[in-house]
């Protein structure tokens, strides 16, 4: 079962849903993930680990991403049941949330990434996966929020072929007071205006993010969980600055040339995303109705 989860947690979560069990999903770099199961539903339950190096960042990340559900539950941009309960104890800071039944992205994708990919169910699906995504992060853009860590991993598909979206971690409000420096999420799908910002300031400065920046990560992570392959070229083990650069200089692999079947509609949604300059991306709205 691995590490359990933070004793003011459990208490919390038994007081309200009863007996409970739990699995351990991830344990890296100073935060924890446990699948909470109860006989009222299923929780997801995020901490950090108060021993690691970065106990005291990852604390304060949790605070930041508690603090930014209830803002976008009080604007409509989510729905408010999903953030479930906050606290913290002596053995860690932690945030409960609505357990979503879907896996990620890149799994979802498995069979579409293959040449017997393209078959006449594969087409709609793809195109609704990309429709709901966009329409999830039209609600955070209508209140001036950006995810600012749209990637695979925060993407989750379910049975019915929607896209559900997790981790608001990073989430840039309009209001960037008293929060931790944004300086970009995942770098492969770190969108170029987002990767300029990041090396032509120090460490310490907060890059507001914008909701075309999330367009530009949808695109890239469309491009790569579809075709395989990342959609900037650099080597594996360039370091990251290295690897923001060549986002910068638009090194980008040819859709064309990497693509596992031919869907003219689904790249030109992924090209468009992907447009180095911000203004001319789609919206989220548009893109939903694109689709």
């Amino acid at each position: 079962m691995g590490a359990p989860p933070p004793v003011g947690a459990m208490k919390t979560l038994e007081d309200r849903f009863g007996p409970l069990t739990y699995d351990l999903l991830s344990d890296r770099r100073g935060s924890r993930v446990w699948k909470i199961m109860t006989g009222l539903g299923v929780v997801g339950l995020k901490a950090n680990d108060p021993h690691s190096g970065n106990a005291r960042n990852k604390a304060v990340e949790l605070e930041q991403e508690n603090r930014s559900l209830l803002r976008l539950g009080e604007a409509g941009a989510i729905d408010q049941g999903y953030r479930i309960d906050f606290g913290h104890s002596g053995d860690g800071h932690w945030l409960a949330v609505r357990w979503i039944d879907g896996v990620p992205l890149w799994r979802a994708f498995s069979l579409a990434r293959g040449p017997e990919g393209d078959r006449p169910s594969a087409r709609p699906w793809l195109l609704g996966i990309a429709r709901t995504w966009a329409r999830r992060l039209a609600r955070l853009h209508a209140v001036g929020w950006a995810h600012a860590d749209v990637q695979p991993t925060n993407t989750l598909v379910t049975r019915t072929g929607t896209t559900e979206i997790i981790d608001y971690a990073l989430a840039c409000g309009p209001d960037p007071t008293g929060r931790l420096p944004y300086r970009g999420a995942l770098t492969h799908t770190t969108a170029p205006e987002i990767a300029d910002a990041i090396l032509s300031t120090d460490d310490g400065t907060h890059i507001q993010t914008a909701p075309s920046a999330d367009i530009w990560s949808l695109g890239a992570s469309l491009f790569w969980c579809w075709t395989g392959h990342r959609p900037v070229l650099y080597e594996d083990d360039a370091e990251r600055r290295d690897k923001l650069r060549a986002i910068t200089q638009g090194h980008l692999l040819d859709l064309n040339a990497v693509r596992p079947w031919f869907f003219p509609e689904f790249e030109r949604l992924i090209t468009a995303c992907m447009n180095a300059d911000p203004a001319a991306r789609p919206t989220a709205a548009e893109l939903a109705e694109a689709c």
